[in-house]
Order: C-alpha cells, then sequence, then structure tokens
C-alpha cells in the first residue's frame, strides 16, 4: 500500500539521517534522492484533511476506494472508521485507508487495529518532523562534508520555496510550523482533559485505551519538541525575519502551563534572541532598539501568564542586546538617545529580571534533560537550592531528547558567552553585592547568632551552575574555554577564581569540573590549578585564585580538625543549624569540600598526568588526608565523596598503588576511622580491630550514599590493576592484608557489600532511584569479583608438564585460588537473602524497563544482574569442584559459612523462581540492545541446562511429563508476545551490511540464532524453550501447530528464521562477509535442528516444502572460484588463512551447502516414502539446474557445480616458526584433540595465557631482560599465535569441506537412484559425475585426505551403475566407450594410490572395491569397446609395491579391509589368467603369499570356535576370499604347483575340516550353521580339484596326493554320498534354495573319477589282507 510504503520510507530515511549525523552513512546519493522525493511531504509539514460531510457519507454507503481499488466495508469497519476519523479530526476516507493498514498490521503487533492506525497516523507525522529537524541541523552543521553540507542546504531551500521564490517563504513555513506547535498544544490540552474528566467522573477505561491515549500523548510531546526544534534551526538559518520574533512574542503571553511545552519555545526565543538581538546577527539597530522595547515594556503592557519565563527571556535578551553598545566610541549611533542613561536602564531591567526568578527559570530549564542530575545528590541539592521558590517544571519535562538538549545547551552557551562578553560590569557588580552580603551574613553570625540567618542573593552561584549545565558533557564547546588564554571565557574564569566566598566556590568547582572533561581539558585545568596564588591573612585561608594549593590547603584544614576534634559538626546544608560560636564554618562549607572532592576525583579521572602529579607531590599527603576527612566527624556525605575521589586517583591503578590504598583502607576501618597519619586519636573510643571495623562497616552502610561510594571504591580496588589484567594471575590486594587481626583477604568486605549493604540496607530503601543505584553497583563489584578470576591457571597447571607456580604473580596457586574474593563472591550467591534479592531485581516490569534508557539505574541494574547470573552459571563448577575445597581444607573455623548447603548448583534457586525465563523473553522486546543480548545469554544457558528442562511427571496421572520451563511460558500465554518481539528482532535491515557486525541488530539476530541453536541441540526430542518461542504449541511431550496461531499465519519466530535464511545476503559488491555467512549459518542450523527431530520434523518439512524453502535455497547459490573474495581476500593471497575472518566466511558457506545437500537429500527421501511424483521431479529438475518459479523457468546451479568448492585449494600447510625463547611451551595444553589423537585446534585464548607465563618465567630467570629482547620475544609470540591461527582456520576449513562432501555424495547417490531419471540422463550423469571426481580422487588419494575415502566409496556406486546404463543405452557403442575410458582411468588411479605409503586401510579398502568392481565388469562384460588386455599392463605398472601393499593387506589388515585385498588379488589373478600372464602368480610366489594362505587353513576351525557370534560372517567371507583366491591360482599349472607344494594337504589335515564324522552327526542345531560347513568343503575340494586338472592326469604327485587325500576322508566321503541321498536316516541339512552338500557330492565324484580313485582303491585293496566289515 503506498501510505505502508510511505511510513516505511520515512523510517528508513530518518534512520539514513542519524547514521548520517553519527558519521556512519557511507554511501549518501540515496539518502540525496529521499530527502528529494519527499520533498512535498516535508512542505505539507503537519495538514490533514479535516472530517466532513461527504467523506463520512461516502463510508456509510459500505463501498469505499483505497489506491484505486474499490472495497466493500462491513458496519464494524465503518463505525471503526468514524471513531478514528473523529479522534483524530481527520477526513473519513483517509481514516478509512489508515484502518485498513491498522487491520493488516494488527496481527503482527498485537494490537487492535483502531489503536495500530492511531499509533501509524502519529509515527507518520513523528518521523516526518523529526526527518526535517535532521536536515536542517545537517545544513547547518560546519563539521560535515562541505559538497553534502550544500546538497541538503539545496534540499533546504526547495522545501522552504526560498530557492526560485520569496525569502520571505521562510518566514511563512516558520510560521506554519509555530502553528503547528500551537495545534499540538491544543490537542494535547483536550486529551489531558479528556482524562480528568474520566477520572472526575469516576469512568474506567481499558488498559488498551490508556496506552492508546498515553501513547499521543508521548508522541504530540515529541512532535512538539521537533516543531521548536525545526523553528530554532530556522532561526539559525537566517531563513526568519524579525517580524516572526514580533509575532512569537506576542504569541508567548498564552503560554500558561509551566512544563515540557514552555520549554520547546526556548530554542526558538534564544536563537531569534542571538539573531536578532546581536550587533552581528542579521537586524538592524533600529530593528533592535523596537524589539527591546516590546520586551522591557511587555513585563507591563503584556505580562506572560509564567513571569519568571517572561524574566528569562529579558535576561536572555539584554545579554545579547547588550553588544550594541559594549564598545561603541563616544556619541550616540542613534539620534537624541541618551546612551548612559540606557545602559543605566539595562542594569536596572536585568537586575528586576533577576528579582523576578530569571536566573532561577534558566537554572531550572537548563537541568532538565540531565538524566544523571537525580543520580547526583551534590549537584541536585545545589540546583534544587539555587533555583529557590521558582514553580517546579511539570512530569512531562522530562521527556526533553538528548538532541533537544543539546541544541538547548548550544544555546544556554551564547546566553553565557554574550553575558560575559557585554555585560562585564553586571558580573562585576553580582561579586561586589554578594561580598558585602556575605560579609554582613557572617558579621550576623558572630555577632548574634540567635537572630538566625539572613538570605542573600545567589546570581553569580546561579550563573556558575548555568553555565555547569551548559558546557557539562559538550567537550567542543568546553575547549573554547582553554584554546585561547586571551578570550574573554578565559578572563571570566580568571575573575571568576579569585577571592571566591564560600558560597561560589562549590558553583566555580562544578563549572571547572564541566569544563575540564577530556584529557587535553583536563590537561589545560591542571595547569590553570597550577598557578599558585598568594595567600590572603585570615582564617578563611583563601588564595587569589583556585588552585591545587588551596584546594590541599582547604581539605587539609579539615582533616587536621578532625584529627584534633574527632566529634567535629559540619553543618549540613547551606542554611540549616545554628553552629556553635566556637566553630565558626560557614553553612556552604559541606557544599564547598564536596566540590572541591569532585572537581579533585573528575580530573584525576581524565588525565593520568594529574593523577601521578598529586600522588608525587611531596607537599601532599593525599591518601592521609582523603582518609581523615572519611572521619566520624564528617557527613555521610562528605566520606562519600572521599571515597568516589579515591576511586578516581585508582583509575588504571598499578598494582602497587592498589596494594598501598589497600593497606591505608585496611588500617583506617581496623583502627576506628583513624587515618593513616600520626595525628591524636580519641584514647576513649580504642577498641579492638575486629570491632572497629565492625563499627566502620556500620557506619558506612548507615546510609544510601556512603554505602554506594564506598562500593563504587570497592569496585576499583578489586579490579585487576592494568599491569596484571591480561593474564589476571595476581591478587588485587597484599596477601597478608589484614593478617594481623583476621584471615588474610579481604573477605569482610565481600561480606560487607553482599552480606549487609546488598541483603539488607537495600531492602530497607525506599527511593527506587537509590535501590536502583546501590543494587546496580552492587552487582558491577560482583562482576569484577567473579570475571576477575582466571580459572584458566586451575587448568593450565593441571595438564601443564611446567610449573604455572614458578610464573603467575601470586605467592602460589593454592593462595590465589584462596584468597581471591571470587571464591566468598560466589558463595554469597548461593545464599537464600541475596538469591531472593537477585531474583527480585530480575523481576522488573516490562513497561518501566522499555520507557528507561540503556543508562538508567533501571536498566544497568537489570543488565548487571543478569550477567551476574549467567557467570554464576559459567564458574559454579569451578567454585564447587575446585575452589570450595580448597578454601574448606585451608580455612579456620572463625569462618563463616553463607551459603545454603541445600542448593547443589544455581538452576536449583532458578528452579523455584521460574518467572525469570518470562521476564528475559520479555527484555528481549525492551529496545535495550545489550539487554536484549544478555536477556539471550541467559535464556541459552537456562535452556541448556538439564537439570531445568529434565520433564517432571505431572499432576494428572493421564498425561505426559511436563518441561517447567515451557509451562511457565504457556501459562498466561505469555509466549505470544515474547515470540512476536522476537521475531520483529529477525527481520533484515539492510543497513546492518553497512553497518557491520558491530551493529546491535545484528548482533541481537546472532544471539537469538545462537539461542535457539543451543536449546534445540540440548532437547531435540522434547519440548524446550526455544519449541514454544519458535511459534510451537507444546503439549506434554509433542509439539503441535493450533489453527490461527502465528504459526499458521507465518508471523512465528520459525518463519521469521526461515525467511532470513534465504533472504539475508551473502556479502556486498565483490566481497562475501563473515559475518553475514555466519548468521545465515546459524539460521539453516536451527532450521536443520527441526527437520532432523522427530519432534518437530513432520511440521518442519511440510511448512518449508510449502514455502519453497529448498528451490529458493537452489537459486540463490553463487560459484566458488579461487578467486572469490571473503571479506575482501582471496584463498590465494598470502594473508588469507591468518586474516581474522576470510577463512571463517569461506567455512560457513561451506557449512551451509553442507546443510542445502542434506536438506534436499531429506526431501528426497521424504517424497520417495510419501511417493509424491510431482514435488520429486520438481527436486530432480533442480538438481539439474532448472528450478519453475512464478516467473518461469529459472537456470542456476546444477549438483555438479555445487561441487566447485573441491577446487579450492586449502591443504598447504603453513611453515611453522622458528622458535627460541617459546621453543618450550608446553603447547599440548591449549590443543584441543580429537579420539584418534588428530588435532582439531588450537585454544588460542589458553595458548595465550601460556605464553604470558612463560614471558614472567623468562624475565624471573633473567632470560628476557632489556628492551630488545623483550621485542623480540613478543615478536616471536605474535608469529607462532599466527600461526596456529593459520592451523586452525586451515584445519576447520578441511573438515567443513569433508562434511560438505560427504552430504554431497549422499545427494548425488539419491538423484542416481530416483526413479525420476530415465536411463540416457542416468548414464549422463554417471559419466558427469566421474568427469568430476575422478581427478579429486587421484589429487586426495595422493595425499591421503580423508576426502579420498568419501571418493572412493562414491566411486564404487558409480561403477555398480555402469554396467545397469551400459546394457540399457540406446547407443551402446558410444556409451561403452565414453563409460569404459571413464572407468578404465579411475581404474588406473586406483591402481596407484593403492601404494601410497602414506595411505590408510580405509582408503586402501575402498580402492580395492573399485579394482574389483571394474574388474569384476570387464571380466563379464561382452562389449566389444572393453579392453581387459591393457588391464594387465597397468597392473606392472604399479610395480611390485602394488602387490606387496595388497598382500600386507590381505593378511594383516582389519576388518573388511583384509577381504578387500584378498578380492582384488583373486581379480588380478583371474585377469591375468584370461591374458595367460604369469605376473600375479609369480609376485604372489615372490612374496609367499601363496604359502600364507595355506597355511592360514591351519587355524580356520579354531577361529571360527573363538571368534564371537556378531563376526563369524566375517571371518567366513575372509576365508571364502582366501579360498577363491587359491582357486584362481590354482587354475594355472604354475599356480596348481605351488598351491599342491605349499603344503595344502597338510593345512586341511591340520584345519580338521574333513575329520567330522557325519555317521555321528553335526553338534550344530542351526541349519545354517551346516549350510556354513558345506560351503567351507566345498570351496576347498574346488582348490583340490582345480589343482588336479591343471597339472593333469600326467602329474603323479597331484594324483597320488588327491587319492590319498580321498582315501583319508573316505568315511567323511560316503558319509556325505549317504547324506545327500537319505539313506540311514539322514538328510540334506541346507536352507534355500542354495544346497551346497549337492556340490560337495559333485566335487567328490569328480575327484574320485579325475584320480580313477576306485580303481585306486581296488588296487590298495588287492595289495592288503581282506577287511572284515561292512563297506
Amino acid at each position: 500500500m503506498a501510505a505502508q510504503d510511505s511510513l516505511d520510507a520515512l523510517r528508513e530515511l530518518h534512520q539514513d539521517l542519524v547514521d548520517l549525523s553519527n558519521s556512519r552513512l557511507p554511501v549518501i546519493d540515496g539518502l540525496l534522492i529521499n530527502l528529494e522525493s519527499n520533498i512535498e511531504s516535508f512542505r505539507k509539514l503537519l495538514d490533514k484533511p479535516s472530517k466532513n460531510d461527504a467523506s463520512r457519507k461516502a463510508v456509510s454507503s459500505g463501498t469505499i476506494e483505497i489506491d484505486g481499488v474499490k472495497y466493500s466495508i462491513n458496519a464494524d469497519f465503518q463505525e471503526e472508521t468514524i471513531q478514528l476519523a473523529d479522534g483524530l479530526d481527520l477526513d473519513e476516507l483517509e481514516s478509512a485507508r489508515l484502518l485498513f493498514l491498522g487491520r493488516e498490521e494488527a496481527e503482527t503487533i498485537d494490537r487492535p487495529a483502531l489503536a495500530c492506525a492511531v499509533i501509524r497516523f502519529h509515527e507518520t507525522r513523528q518521523y516526518l518532523l523529526e526527518c526535517l529537524r535532521l536536515v536542517l541541523k545537517q545544513s547547518q552543521d560546519l563539521d560535515c562534508v562541505e559538497e553534502l553540507r550544500l546538497a541538503i542546504q539545496q534540499i533546504v531551500s526547495l522545501v522552504l520555496e526560498t530557492k526560485d521564490g520569496p525569502a520571505r517563504n521562510g518566514s511563512l513555513f516558520a510560521r506554519k510550523c509555530v502553528t503547528a506547535m500551537e495545534g499540538c498544544e491544543k490537542w494535547l490540552q483536550a486529551l489531558g482533559e479528556r482524562v480528568q474528566s474520566a477520572m472526575t467522573l469516576g469512568q474506567t477505561t481499558t488498559p488498551a485505551l490508556d496506552e492508546i491515549m498515553e501513547f499521543q500523548q508521548a508522541s504530540l510531546n515529541i512532535q512538539h519538541e521537533s516543531l521548536g526544534a525545526i523553528v530554532a534551526y530556522l532561526v539559525k538559518g537566517n531563513h526568519t525575519s524579525v517580524e516572526d520574533f514580533h509575532l512569537l512574542l506576542d504569541r508567548m503571553p498564552s503560554i500558561d502551563r509551566w512544563g515540557a511545552v514552555a520549554i520547546h519555545y526556548v530554542p526558538i526565543l534564544t536563537s531569534m534572541v542571538s539573531q536578532y538581538g546581536y550587533s552581528e546577527g542579521t537586524a538592524s539597530l533600529r530593528e533592535a532598539r523596537s524589539i527591546n522595547a516590546k520586551i522591557l515594556e511587555g513585563k507591563d503592557t503584556k505580562p506572560w501568564a509564567l513571569p519568571h519565563l517572561q524574566a528569562a527571556m529579558s535576561t536572555w535578551w539584554l545579554a545579547e542586546y547588550s553588544g550594541w553598545y559594549y564598545e561603541q566610541t563616544p556619541g550616540s549611533p542613534v539620534e537624541g538617545v541618551d546612551l548612559e542613561a540606557e545602559a543605566q536602564s539595562r542594569s536596572e531591567a536585568f537586575y528586576q529580571a533577576l528579582h523576578d526568578g530569571a536566573f532561577q527559570c534558566t537554572l531550572a530549564i537548563s537541568s532538565q534533560g540531565d538524566h544523571n542530575i537525580s543520580y547526583d545528590s551534590v549537584k541536585s541539592d545545589l540546583t534544587r537550592i539555587l533555583i529557590g521558590d521558582t514553580p517546579a517544571l511539570s512530569s512531562d519535562s522530562t521527556h526533553v531528547s538528548t538532541d533537544f538538549r543539546e541544541l538547548l545547551m548550544e544555546q544556554f552557551e551564547n546566553f553565557a558567552s554574550a553575558f560575559i562578553s557585554h555585560m562585564p560590569d553586571t558580573l562585576r557588580k553580582f561579586k561586589v553585592e554578594e561580598d558585602d552580603q556575605r560579609r554582613r551574613l557572617l558579621s550576623g553570625l558572630q555577632g548574634n547568632v540567635e537572630q538566625g540567618i539572613p538570605e542573600h542573593e545567589r546570581h553569580l552561584e546561579r550563573f556558575l551552575l548555568i553555565m555547569c549545565h551548559a558546557y557539562e558533557g559538550r567537550v567542543e564547546a568546553a575547549e573554547s574555554f582553554w584554546t585561547d588564554t586571551d578570550s574573554n571565557l578565559y578572563g571570566f574564569l580568571q575573575w571568576a577564581s579569585r577571592r571566591q566566598p564560600t558560597p561560589c566556590v562549590s558553583a566555580f568547582c562544578e563549572l571547572f569540573r564541566a569544563i575540564s572533561t577530556g584529557n587535553d581539558c583536563a590537561s589545560a585545568a591542571h595547569r590553570f590549578l597550577m598557578e599558585e596564588g598568594s595567600v590572603t591573612p585570615g582564617r578563611y585561608r583563601r588564595s587569589i585564585s583556585l588552585s591545587w594549593s588551596q584546594i590541599y590547603e582547604e581539605l587539609e584544614f579539615y582533616a587536621s580538625r578532625v584529627r584534633e576534634h574527632p566529634v567535629l559538626s559540619l553543618p549540613s546544608t547551606h542554611t540549616g543549624g545554628k553552629p556553635k560560636p566556637v566553630e565558626v564554618d560557614e553553612p556552604e562549607s559541606p557544599f564547598m569540600l564536596e566540590c572541591y572532592l569532585r572537581l579533585m576525583a573528575h580530573l584525576c579521572s581524565q588525565s593520568e598526568e594529574i593523577r601521578a602529579w598529586i600522588l608525587a607531590n611531596p607537599a601532599f599527603r593525599i591518601v592521609d588526608t582523603l582518609f581523615a576527612l572519611c572521619g566520624s566527624a564528617m557527613t555521610a556525605r562528605i566520606r562519600a565523596c572521599t571515597y568516589i575521589t579515591f576511586r578516581a586517583i585508582l583509575t588504571e591503578k598499578s598494582n602497587d598503588l592498589g596494594h598501598h590504598i589497600w593497606v591505608a583502607l585496611d588500617h583506617w576501618v581496623s583502627t576506628g576511622f583513624s587515618s593513616t597519619g600520626s595525628g591524636p586519636r580519641n584514647t576513649k573510643n580504642l577498641t579492638t580491630p575486629v570491632s572497629a571495623e565492625g563499627l566502620a562497616f556500620e557506619t558506612i552502610s548507615s546510609s544510601f550514599e556512603e554505602a554506594n561510594a564506598f562500593v563504587v571504591l570497592l569496585q576499583s580496588l578489586v579490579s585487576p590493576s592494568v599491569d596484571g589484567a591480561e593474564l589476571n594471575d595476581t591478587l588485587p590486594f597484599p596477601e597478608q592484608l589484614g593478617s594481623s587481626y583476621r584471615m588474610p583477604g579481604v573477605e569482610p568486605y565481600v561480606d560487607l557489600v553482599l552480606g549487609k549493604i546488598y541483603a539488607v540496607v537495600i531492602p530497607q530503601l525506599e527511593d527506587p532511584i537509590h535501590v536502583q543505584l546501590l543494587s546496580s553497583n552492587v552487582l558491577q563489584f560482583v562482576e569484577i569479583c567473579l570475571q576477575s578470576f582466571n580459572e584458566d591457571l586451575i587448568i593450565i597447571a593441571n595438564k601443564s608438564k611446567t610449573s604455572v607456580e614458578d610464573s603467575i604473580g601470586s605467592s602460589s596457586l593454592l593462595t590465589y585460588a584462596r584468597l581471591h574474593p571470587f571464591g566468598r563472591t560466589i558463595e554469597w550467591l548461593f545464599n537464600e537473602r541475596v538469591l531472593a534479592l537477585l531474583f527480585s531485581n530480575a523481576h522488573q516490569n516490562i513497561l518501566d524497563v522499555t520507557k528507561s534508557s540503556s543508562e538508567s539505574p533501571l536498566n544497568l541494574m537489570l543488565l548487571r544482574c543478569i550477567k551476574i547470573m549467567v557467570l554464576v552459571m559459567d564458574l559454579q563448577s569451578t567454585y564447587l569442584d575446585i575452589v570450595r575445597p580448597l578454601i574448606k581444607i585451608h580455612s579456620s573455623g572463625r569462618r563463616q559459612p553463607v551459603l545454603n548447603p541445600s542448593l547443589t548448583c544455581f538452576e536449583d534457586s532458578v528452579s523455584n523462581n521460574l518467572q525469570l525465563i518470562v521476564d528475559l523473553g520479555s527484555y528481549c522486546g525492551a529496545g535495550d540492545a545489550e539487554l536484549t543480548l544478555a536477556s539471550l545469554a541467559l535464556l541459552e544457558k537456562l535452556s541448556t541446562s538439564r537439570k531445568l528442562n529434565a520433564a517432571r511427571p505431572s499432576k494428572i496421572a493421564s498425561l505426559s511429563p511436563v518441561n517447567r520451563s515451557v509451562a511457565v511460558l504457556r501459562q498466561n500465554n505469555d509466549a505470544e508476545p515474547i515470540t512476536r518481539s522476537l521475531a520483529g528482532l529477525m527481520e533484515i535491515n539492510h543497513r546492518e551490511i553497512t553497518r557491520g557486525q558491530d551493529d546491535s541488530d545484528y548482533q541481537v539476530k546472532s544471539a537469538v540464532l545462537g539461542f535457539l541453536e543451543h536449546s534445540l541441540a540440548t532437547s531435540p526430542e522434547s519440548p524446550s524453550i526455544a519449541h514454544v518461542l519458535l511459534g510451537f504449541d507444546c503439549v506434554g511431550d509433542s509439539v503441535a501447530t493450533a489453527n490461527d496461531s502465528l504459526f499458521a499465519n507465518r508471523l512465528s519466530l520459525f518463519h521469521a528464521v526461515l525467511r532470513l535464511a534465504v533472504n539475508y545476503p551473502d556479502g556486498v559488491e565483490d566481497t562475501m562477509l563473515t559475518w553475514c555467512l555466519i548468521l545465515k549459518e546459524k539460521a539453516v542450523l536451527v532450521l536443520k535442528a527441526l527437520w532432523t527431530s522427530s519432534l518437530t520434523s513432520t511440521l518442519t518439512l511440510a511448512d518449508m516444502r510449502e514455502g519453497g524453502f529448498l528451490f529458493a535455497l537452489w537459486l540463490r547459490q553463487i560459484p566458488l572460484e579461487p578467486t572469490t573474495r571473503w571479506n575482501g581476500l582471496s584463498i590465494r593471497d598470502p594473508e588469507f588463512f591468518i586474516d581474522p575472518n576470510s577463512a571463517t566466511g569461506l567455512e560457513s558457506y561451506l557449512r551451509q551447502r553442507q546443510v542445502l545437500f542434506e536438506y534436499s537429500s531429506t526431501e528426497l527421501r521424504l517424497c520417495t516414502l510419501e511417493d509424491t511424483t510431482q514435488q520429486r521431479s520438481q527436486i530432480v529438475s533442480t538438481m539439474f539446474g532448472a528450478t519453475l518459479t512464478e516467473n518461469g523457468v529459472e537456470n542456476h546451479m546444477t549438483i555438479f557445480d555445487v561441487l566447485d568448492f573441491l577446487e579450492l585449494d586449502v591443504d598447504d600447510e603453513n611453515v611453522p616458526p622458528r622458535l627460541q625463547f617459546l621453543a618450550d611451551i608446553d603447547l599440548p595444553v591449549g590443543t584441543e584433540y580429537a579420539p584418534n589423537g588428530a588435532i582439531i585446534r588450537y585454544n588460542l585464548k589458553v595458548i595465550q595465557e601460556l605464553i604470558q607465563l612463560h614471558y614472567k618465567k623468562l624475565r624471573r630467570n633473567g632470560q628476557v631482560q632489556d628492551a630488545t629482547t623483550d621485542a623480540r620475544f613478543w615478536e616471536e609470540a605474535a608469529g607462532l599465535l599466527e600461526y596456529l591461527h593459520g592451523q586452525n582456520n586451515r584445519r576447520a576449513l578441511i573438515i567443513a569441506r569433508i562434511s560438505a562432501l560427504k552430504a554431497w555424495v549422499d545427494l548425488a547417490a539419491l538423484v542416481l537412484e530416483s526413479r525420476d531419471i530415465d536411463n540416457t540422463t542416468r548414464s549422463t550423469f554417471v559419466l558427469q559425475a566421474l568427469q568430476i571426481t575422478s581427478p579429486k580422487l587421484e589429487l586426495y588419494a595422493s595425499q591421503t585426505r580423508p576426502e579420498a575415502v568419501i571418493l572412493a566409496r562414491y566411486a564404487q556406486t558409480l561403477v555398480a551403475q555402469s554396467d545397469e546404463f551400459r546394457n540399457q543405452a540406446v547407443d551402446k557403442q558410444r556409451t561403452g566407450d565414453l563409460a569404459n575410458d571413464r572407468l578404465f582411468q579411475l581404474f588406473r588411479i586406483a591402481l596407484r594410490a593403492i601404494p601410497n605409503p602414506d595411505g590408510d586401510e580405509i582408503l586402501r579398502e575402498a580402492l580395492y572395491k573399485i579394482c574389483f568392481k571394474y574388474l569384476a565388469s570387464t571380466a563379464s562384460g561382452t562389449d566389444a569397446s572393453l579392453h581387459p588386455q591393457n588391464n594387465i599392463r597397468n597392473v606392472k605398472s604399479g610395480g611390485s609395491k602394488l602387490i606387496d601393499v595388497t598382500c600386507d593387506d590381505a593378511y594383516g589388515g582389519e576388518g573388511t579391509c583384509r577381504v578387500a585385498a584378498v578380492l582384488l588379488l583373486d581379480a588380478l589373478t583371474r585377469l591375468a589368467t584370461r591374458e595367460s600372464s604369469n605376473y600375479l602368480i609369480e609376485s604372489l610366489m615372490r612374496t609367499n603369499f601363496i604359502s600364507v594362505l595355506v597355511e592360514s587353513i591351519n587355524d580356520i576351525t579354531e577361529e571360527l570356535r573363538e571368534t564371537p557370534t556378531s563376526d563369524i560372517d566375517l571371518v567366513l567371507a575372509y576365508y571364502e576370499s582366501k579360498f577363491s583366491l587359491l582357486l584362481s591360482v590354482s587354475q594355472t599349472r604354475l599356480g596348481a604347483s605351488i598351491v599342491m607344494n605349499s603344503g595344502l594337504y597338510s593345512a586341511i589335515r591340520r584345519s580338521g575340516l574333513f575329520s567330522i564324522d557325519l555317521d555321528l552327526g553335526l553338534e550344530i542345531d542351526n541349519p545354517k550353521a551346516v549350510q556354513r560347513y558345506h560351503q567351507l568343503l566345498l570351496a576347498v575340494l574346488r582348490i583340490i580339484a582345480s589343482i588336479v586338472i591343471s597339472c593333469g592326469q600326467q602329474n603323479a604327485q597331484a594324483m597320488e596326493q588327491a587319492r590319498v587325500f580321498l582315501t583319508e576322508y573316505r568315511p567323511l566321503m560316503v558319509a556325505t554320498f549317504k547324506r545327500e541321498a537319505n539313506i540311514g536316516g539322514f538328510r540334506n541339512e541346507d536352507v534355500g534354495e542354495y544346497r551346497p552338500l549337492d556340490e560337495v557330492v559333485e566335487y567328490f565324484v569328480l575327484l574320485t573319477t579325475l584320480t580313477d580313485f576306485l580303481h585306486y582303491e581296488e588296487m590298495q585293496d588287492s595289495q592288503q589282507p581282506r577287511r572284515k566289515g561292512f563297506s
């Protein structure tokens, strides 16, 4: 729809403009085109057609036209349309369009269609205004590229119609904007009255109605703010006139609400003041004087409804307007005007405005939008006191956006600069008058304190604080103070810093703090403070200007008083309390001390130079002084500021500094708030260190501010130092800390933070902000304690041959594990009270979370809470299995256990708080990317926990076991909104491609897919969290899809993943992008997990088939070539394998190909199973490169084309670096091995730690001493890591290639077996497959790559298929020739590969089978095109090594390999026999293999007796193959002689095979076993018969040995005859059609005939006495 496209286009345009303002838009051509297309929309602004009778009648008619299409509408739609038109005062037909679009969107966002229409209406207006605001802002951005800025200015001129029209059009547009602001105000008022009326009348409203009302109010406020900013930019861009200023001044008296609406006018007023009040502006002096008169006289003639705002306006104006007269030469520029009188009048007016609350108003406005002020009690209190009685801003003023505040502060910066430059006398007068008032105040304090403290004006303080707000966080603006020391701003600093009274010190310090952000500004501020001024006499210790000396002396003065008088009391506020006369302290002293400390803390946090200077300055005993200020005599907030100062000093701390502060802190705690100095102590309060520690901790935890600041200090103290952060092998504190009075370590501090502050103090706090802030900081402390523990050290110590303790920074690994705060911290996380609060922190109202910014205390607390749960689940095994036992063994009895012993793991506590799962899912849709990522990480942990996902028996016996994690999601239908939000997160945003993998949208998608992948892998066959969120309806142990569900409507997360897998791009332009490929890989792996699971395969495959997923994937396949670029590098580039991403991209793409092949195979099998002929035909057609789509047949890559990845060379190994320093590093510790001992990958993280440990060892041993050897060491380490990274990449690519090849072979075999392929196509397929795979088989076989086995096994299939299609081919001659050539080449490749010395049995077995099948086909083939005479020549070309290797495998091979080897030898022997060649027999005789074969007959019966039943078939097959080979050998005269002379008959005799007396029967009940016995007899008889025939009757030896054999086993022969003839009760026990006993009889008969055995027997009988008995 057009409206849909319009809103989407505005969203896209807005995002482009935001990216442009953040310098994240790489291509601007599209932006400019979009801007040009929206010029007319910008001109219309918020114009809308109002409701009217004609449109209402059209709607009531029941037929309307929307975007050229006629629709019939029912009564419900008509009613909702009229309701919408009335609510928005919008034309009914336009309302119908909105409602129609709302109905389309309602299902997606789960809102009523009417609500969706309202949201769409306001979003369109909102995005339009924001786009225009950003355009105007960018047109005035001097940092923007000039060419782009000029292009945007051209767009602005087109919008305002000033390019070809009069300049006045700009004014008209500005007035249109002001009118639109009035419209928003009226609408807001009407909504407010409606809500108020409902409340007054007690009318009940629905949550949906409340939500839409709240949305409208928020959106109108945003629109009003945007309009205010637009007008301000129009003024700044000189698109308005003086007349517009007059009109605005006429408008302002009607503004009667002190809130966001009024604040939105402030940038317009101040920008007009700068534009028309300044001497260098666009107005003339006469025009400026006219405005001046109107403003100053307006107080009496046209008073504003907000007088304090009118007063503020007067000061803004006078500050700029005075510039006209500041540096004028004598004489009036305007005739008849008394300049001195006017100057006096302006001064009086300015003072009158101040008296009316001008600065209070400006300060109140400047403090709005400062999100940090709510959490900064010092600044907040100072601002509150200085604002005084000025009316408080309404709550809606908190909705000031960051951009609007930036514009506002820029204007206040201009005001401050103008006031300083144009009205210096007034400023001086401020100070003189306030100093005088101050003196009178102090006189009142000393003279008569009972009369109270008189109030005095604080205009200078307010102005300083206004400047503080204006410059805070704006580093570029703050630099204007420091870049020119001759500027008015720098001069103002110097002047303001001199002889400051105590109240001004606080405000000035806040200003100084605001303008010293950033290293450069902080360094300039440091130099300013180092300019020493002389100290004035008197007890107030004021130097001429603010300096480091003054700050330290002030701090030291109070520190010394604390040492002397521990119960010293300071006033707690500016105005409160009546101090004792003997302690004449100014009421503002606490603020002064706090601001001094805050300034010091800020500067230290910004600059390493300042930290070093303060710590190294011999005149400053800063640590002692600060700890003295932490005494109990000081207020809690001063102590809190002191802790923050310590924290700043510890920024990027060294190990020594951290230890020094730890020792000082522990001394201070254990001595009852006594500093490390030598001052006197209060002997009355001396107590034991343990008691003092308890008292100190009790005091610290008694107030929010102090507890919060102390936790922040502890965060810095437990953090790793910069000189040990890489390995984290040192404790962040001295190992003997506190050992003089307790067990060493920091457990008391951990107990304070978690056991006292977190578990006790926080639940008692009433202010939600305080709860969130303190909880957030406690959780950050916990996070640091857990993350800083290096569990790899323990793993390395257990695996490595070298001693870790010789290298780590701690005295021993035991000490490290026992004293690290990790142990005590995680122990507290198994405490019931801590867990209860932790889960309470994790359970927040999703609406509050959504409304809060990512930096808000609520979201930070929530984020850290979730992160800690993830860390606990990761690290709990380390604690429970390693650290906890160590602590138990080596701890004293005084250590108090805190964990709940009933909890065996963290999942036990989660199982009692399963609502956490619902909460985590909800947080994913809160719009906070970091919170979403953390929630998904924890969801992944929970969904992969076997304990949480184990199904429990249902309370109802008839129901299946229930997964409680699944049940909690289904309980209140919580899964559906979560699924909607997750599906929305998976929608493809093309900006991700331009922004890269750091884009939050991409990271969220990756996290969602990672969660789904791991969850499904953990529970593939049972319902899990992932199944529910994907959109399946999980009931018991099965899944289904409900009608009209998200899944049924293709709106589920499953379908979002499906769309992403198909449509997400692989890269941009001419390069594949790794992170894009990884995301697609994750998506297809999720789908694979679903279609391969019996739980979901039916539903998943049906839906994927319906959506044409298979065909879509094949259509998007692209060729892979050596020149294909992966993250900018091709595989031929030397840096490809060592690049962090390039090789990973190729690996990911190969994984996708693998999944494509596997899915195609699955679909083919399913089609065959279901006998869906049409679908199967389409799939086969797709395999051959043609797919039928809506646009006709589209050609794409075929099944052979996608095998192109075999052309990419990834096998060449990198050259290992030469190691000197790292020659003996224990790399196996960081190496992952396969079960067969092959290296899978190197764990580079562990190896980096090994290198760090090795470095420390070499440093201690003196092998790395100077900078030269140090540099050489790290250069060598970098080379080693680079090499190992390259090896990891190569191995990963090879594994991916093997997996893809396996999947391809499986698919190719299925395609070949398909019934949809005719014989011609099948023959073409086989020939093409042979052509493609044979060269690769030769290459991989020569390199002994695993791929060779896969290809060899596939080649076996092709050889088998070749026989069939050659026999059935229409053109047998041509087909046979081509097939024979391909097969012959394959045969030669196999023969050449067999002797490879590096080959393994698995590959050789496959090669043996190829050769055997080929030879078998040539032996049985009748085609004239086959030329077997060439084969024996190829066998000879293989050399003796070929026969030797084959014989070795035939004798000593494993399993089926030896069978295959014997079969090949048999086939080669037969081939040689056919070609009348003795080469094979001679080769076998040379290797003595024939004798070995004959001798193996000896053990046949014994081996069969000892072989397990499961292996009998394999052993029999082996013997049958050997007998077959002996038979083939014996079919030549030479072979027969060799076999006979190798002791054949002796081996038969020793085997006992023919010694069984069949008259007594076989002790075998299994007929199949009897049959196998007959087969063995038959095999031996065949060999004997072959020998006899081959040797001929003239060979007396052969005849004699055969006769002796028959004579010896005559009983068996006779018994066999009887059994075959069923004589004597015996019967033939052979089963099946094949009856080997018959053949045994035949061969006995044949032997008796050939040897003339009967005649021989008669001759023997005649020569011996006749035996008695029967034969």
